[in-house]
């Protein structure tokens, strides 16, 4: 039964990330700047998912690096730029936002991701709402 056990954690450390299920997911993100008239519905792609963890209570047991912690994180982003509609003369009417290609796990890189989660906020208009399919 102890091999089957030690085959089993084997396995697991060396073919965890192929269980994982992070992938682009569809989001809407919703734009608006206080001098336009209008708030742009966006629809992009995030990283979003799974990620295979290991847990920290056997850290006695196991090697650093089979205890990583990963999160779903981009491995490929294209920015895309859209135009707020409604905006006076005087202001940049152009947003740029991330748009995920392919994602991976991986540790979280704050260079380019929040990394910390807090507390959900909605993410609503609070103008008319304009949708932009990029």
């Amino acid at each position: 039964m102890s091999s089957f056990f030690l085959l089993s954690l084997l396995f697991g450390l060396a073919f965890g990330q192929t269980a994982s299920l992070c992938a682009p997911s569809e989001y809407i993100i919703h734009v608006e700047k206080r001098e336009c008239t209008y708030c742009l519905a966006i629809n992009t792609t995030i990283c979003a998912g799974f990620c295979m963890t290991r847990d920290s209570n056997g850290k006695k047991l196991l090697l650093k690096s089979a205890l990583s912690q990963n999160v779903c994180t981009y491995k490929e982003i294209l920015y895309q730029t859209a135009l707020i509609p409604g905006c006076p003369l005087h202001t940049i009417p152009y947003y740029s936002y991330p748009v995920a290609v392919s994602c991976k796990c991986g540790k979280c890189n704050t260079d380019y991701s929040d990394c910390v989660h807090e507390k959900v906020r909605t993410n609503y208009c609070t103008k008319p709402q304009k949708l932009c399919n990029m």
